[in-house]
C-alpha cells in the first residue's frame, strides 16, 4: 500500500507563495518575511487557515496575506502594542488585532516594523509566563492530579 506523500513545510509553502505571485506582492511578501526573521531568529513559519503565511513565537506574532491590492500583516495582539511610527494603518477598530496594509510601491519603516515584531515576541513571551504562574503545569501521569505543594500524611 503506497503511503501518503509527506506533507510540505510551512517554510516551503510560503516560499511556494512567494513564488507564485511574481507581481510586487510577491516582492512585499518575501520583504517583510525577511524583516519578521531579522527581528526575531526564533520565530517559526506555520501555514494555517488553507494558505496563510503565519509567523509565531510563543503564540501568534502576524500573518502575512495576499490580496488583489494589497499585503496585509495582521498582528494577532496588535492592539496591545505600541506603534509610536503609526504603521498600523487597518484593522483599528478591534480589541486585539492591528494591521499593515501595504499597496504597490508603499514603503515601510524597517526599523519600526521589526520594533514591532520584537514586541509582539515580547507580549506573547510575558503572556505565557503569566499563564504559567496562574495554574501549575499538570506534571502529573494519567489519573493523577497536579498540586502547587505536596501536603504530608496525618
Amino acid at each position: 500500500m503506497p503511503s501518503e506523500p509527506e506533507p510540505e513545510s510551512p517554510s516551503k509553502l510560503i516560499d511556494a507563495r512567494i513564488e507564485e505571485l511574481p507581481d510586487w506582492r510577491g516582492e512585499v511578501l518575501s520583504r517583510i518575511r525577511r524583516l519578521v526573521k531579522q527581528a526575531d531568529p526564533e520565530v517559526v513559519e506555520e501555514w494555517k487557515w488553507r494558505g496563510v503565511p503565519v509567523w509565531s513565537h510563543d503564540g501568534i506574532i502576524c500573518t502575512g496575506e495576499t490580496y488583489k491590492n494589497v499585503v496585509k500583516m495582521t498582528f494577532a495582539k496588535g492592539a496591545s502594542l505600541e506603534d509610536p511610527a503609526g504603521l498600523f494603518n487597518a484593522s483599528l477598530e478591534g480589541n486585539a488585532r492591528r494591521a499593515i496594509d501595504l499597496s504597490e510601491g508603499d514603503e515601510i519603516d524597517e526599523r519600526a516594523f521589526k520594533a514591532l515584531v520584537r514586541a509582539a515576541a515580547a507580549l506573547n513571551a510575558s503572556s505565557r509566563r503569566t499563564a504559567g504562574t496562574a495554574k501549575p503545569k499538570a506534571a502529573a501521569g494519567k489519573g493523577e492530579r497536579a498540586t502547587a505543594t505536596k501536603r504530608k500524611g496525618p
